[in-house]
């Protein structure tokens, strides 16, 4: 029984490489397997060689790994690149007219006639990808009906038809030719869901009660726009993209300022456009919440690959000093709950929030329990509408908490006025000194009431003597590196800080000075979590494992690092 096995399909843009990845793995994880499947492609809208890695695994699995089991090539370069990677037992399945000359085993070269059978079947060139698909399930010994209904839940009929008929053929083809490589096991019981973390937040906005989103596509954010203009009306929702970011983030200004929860998504460049009107958000006191997936720059930087590059800014965007809450969650369990939190928490402190996640972590796939939202509960804070009671209603009333009584304009007896210049309680324009001071100071009284707040600001793994710190997506490979290391006898501490702002520097002293071995894990060049630390709480941790070419962490790459520190 195959306990667990990496699959890796390659070709141009264009011939379906993502989708065809993303059915693997959904019929495997429909054998009752665990899934993880991240992709890579170049920014280029046809050509360039994209290609989708997926590790399937009898066992809970946090991340990726590179190794490779099987090839699922596309073009001849596909067969090329990936040949002397494949591990022992494995193959490559391929067009037998791709004509290449490799000294490999003959099992390792499963030649499918695929131009054949797509010409047989009068199929188009874009329906290889099934043919291959087929291949796999018979090598693998999986169920070849799960593959197929899966085909049939991913096109419209006629076109899911073409493609059931092909993927048989190359699966009838390779059993009768090449047999069985291995015979995996089925638990039809399994109850999971593979989703990424783009979709994880959409999912999370919708149980939040968010009822607007607008955007301006931007990679890798562009998803959530894309999955929650599929799913408006189901999740009784309007989507709309606007026309630039300006104006996305404007809107959901607007929508929030009526009392609706809105949201808006984007990467660092439409953020930086984004930014003078967060403060105008922080100014009026206006609830909204922002998706920054992070993408390396500066400027263009590589547009399709993945960065924490954006930490620094996020934090200080915008002219001015406010309070804001920003939030990473390390894998999709948490973009789910995380968004659902952050949307209480902004209504509640009618602050603007940020949840900062990135490529990686936006796009990969991986495979979860099903999420629970009957749970959900759902805090608006010091929300009024209707009619208003008190005496007389001003929006930037003065309190203990600095946090006013929210009325939404039409409320009874209210004059809801606001403005994005200083003003006074009942907002006015107001130049006055103490009014200047009383505002500022009424602003930042609510992070000590933030930071009360019972909810998992940072979480800890393990109970070894080296201190991992990191936060965001590197939490998966941080995680497998860890069962590597404990297997060789080296035990480690993860200390995982999830909310950045307001930073938990009292919660996380005494686990940051209790170890003399502190390395920090980041997909930056400065180490910008390692900086935040020694501002926030005064430890310096000297080690930095630092990645900043675009990828993210290899598992193996944490391991052979703390070996050598572990000497």
């Amino acid at each position: 029984m195959l306990k667990e096995f990496y699959v890796i399909v390659g070709g141009p843009a264009g011939l379906g490489v993502m989708r065809t990845g993303y059915i693997l793995a959904k019929t495997f994880m429909r054998h009752g397997y665990w899934i993880f499947g991240t992709n890579d492609y170049p920014s280029i809208i046809r050509g360039g060689h994209n290609s989708y890695l997926l590790r399937i695994s009898k066992e809970k699995i946090w991340s990726h790994r590179n190794l490779i089991d099987f090839v699922l090539a596309l073009d001849k370069y596909s067969v090329l690149k990936y040949a002397d990677k494949i591990r022992r037992d494995g193959g490559i399945i391929f067009d037998e007219k791709i004509d290449v000359d490799l000294k490999l085993e003959k099992r390792f070269l499963i030649k499918i006639p695929v131009s054949t059978i797509l010409e047989k079947n009068g199929a188009e060139r874009v329906m290889a990808n099934s043919i291959l698909m087929g291949s796999i399930i018979a090598l693998t010994g999986a169920d070849i009906d799960i593959l197929l209904n899966v085909i049939k839940e991913s096109f419209r009929k006629d076109i899911a038809e073409k493609n059931i008929l092909v993927a048989k053929n190359g699966y009838n083809f390779t059993l009768n030719k090449y047999g069985k490589f291995y015979s995996i096991e089925k638990n039809s019981e399994s109850r999971k869901i593979l989703v990424t973390g783009n979709e994880a937040i959409g999912l999370g906005a919708i149980a939040s009660g968010m009822k607007f989103f607008s955007a301006y596509p931007m990679t890798p954010a562009s998803p959530i726009l894309h999955f929650l203009a599929r799913h408006q009306y189901d999740g009784d929702i309007i989507v709309l993209q606007a026309e630039n970011e300006l104006a996305a983030i404007n809107m959901i200004i607007g929508a929030a300022f009526t009392g609706i929860r809105a949201m808006t998504a984007t990467s660092g460049g439409g953020f930086s456009l984004m930014t003078e009107a967060l403060g105008l958000a922080a100014m009026t006191e206006t609830p909204i919440v922002i998706v920054l997936a992070q993408r390396p720059g500066p400027s263009t930087g590589l547009p399709t690959y993945t960065s924490q590059g954006d930490l620094r800014f996020v934090l200080h965007a915008s002219q001015g000093e406010f309070p804001r809450i920003v939030v990473a969650p390390g894998d999709v369990n948490e973009c789910f709950e995380k968004t659902i939190e952050i949307f209480n928490l902004t209504d509640k402190y009618q602050v603007p929030g940020i949840i900062l996640i990135d490529k990686y972590l936006a796009e990969s796939h991986m495979s979860v329990d099903m999420f629970r939202d009957e749970d959900v509960v759902i805090e608006r804070g010091e929300y009024i509408s209707g009619e208003y009671f008190g005496e007389r209603y001003g929006r930037h009333i003065f309190t203990e908490t600095g946090i006013s009584p929210r009325a939404i304009p039409l409320t009874k007896n209210a004059i809801v006025k606001t403005n994005s210049s200083e003003h006074d309680e009942y907002g006015y324009t107001s130049i006055n000194p103490k009014i200047v001071c009383d505002m500022m100071e009424k602003r930042f009284r609510k992070i000590q009431y933030m930071e009360r707040e019972n909810i998992v600001r940072y979480k800890i793994y393990g109970d070894g003597n080296i201190l991992l710190v990191s936060w965001g997506s590197t939490k998966g490979p941080i995680l497998e590196a860890q069962k590597i290391l404990d297997g060789e006898g080296i035990d480690t501490t993860f200390l995982q800080i999830i909310y950045l702002s307001p930073f938990p520097s009292k919660n996380i002293h005494d686990v940051l000075t209790k170890y003399d071995v502190k390395i920090d894990i980041e997909n930056n060049f400065t180490g910008q979590l390692a900086g935040l630390i020694m501002e926030k709480n005064g430890v310096k941790i000297d080690k930095l494992l630092l990645k900043y070419d675009g990828r993210p962490f290899n598992p193996i790459e944490i391991v052979e690092y703390v070996r050598e520190v572990a000497g």
